[in-house]
């Protein structure tokens, strides 16, 4: 798995940790490649091979497991990188549930993302998708 691949991986099984697909996580997770580079300048062609090889991998060995495989194709930049846009693609779709703080958590330790950062990534996010209503 090279970087670009381990990325993406990062993204899809933040966005389908649960084995659900919401509408605000799919948007999420387009947003979270469709602009940054190398997949902005993918053909469509090859960015559907990619999700279809992830996807593969996501069925065959679960969330946690394809993020530990991610996890070492990655140097440390793009593991912190890669901490933060799973942790807005979780966010996405309303507050951070247990479930997914307990996810990043393990993320974060697999990533070797050090916990303040991760806190401060999480609080970030929790600010960017706050609620206007309020």
């Amino acid at each position: 798995m090279d970087s670009s691949q381990a990325f993406a991986a990062i993204a899809l099984a933040a966005v389908s940790w649960d084995g659900t697909l919401t509408q605000a996580g799919s948007r999420s997770l387009r947003h979270a490649l469709d602009y940054r580079q190398p997949f902005a300048s993918y053909p469509p062609e090859r960015m559907v091979a990619l999700m279809d090889e992830l996807l593969k991998a996501l069925r065959e060995q679960g969330p946690q497991r394809l993020m530990v495989m991610a996890s070492e194709a990655l140097n440390p930049q793009q593991r912190r990188t890669a901490y933060a846009m799973a942790a807005e693609i979780m966010r996405s779709d309303g507050p951070y549930q247990d479930d997914e703080l307990n996810i990043l958590n393990n993320l974060a330790e697999v990533l070797m993302v050090e916990a303040r950062l991760s806190h401060e990534i999480q609080s970030t996010m929790n600010l960017l998708h706050g609620d206007l209503s309020c």
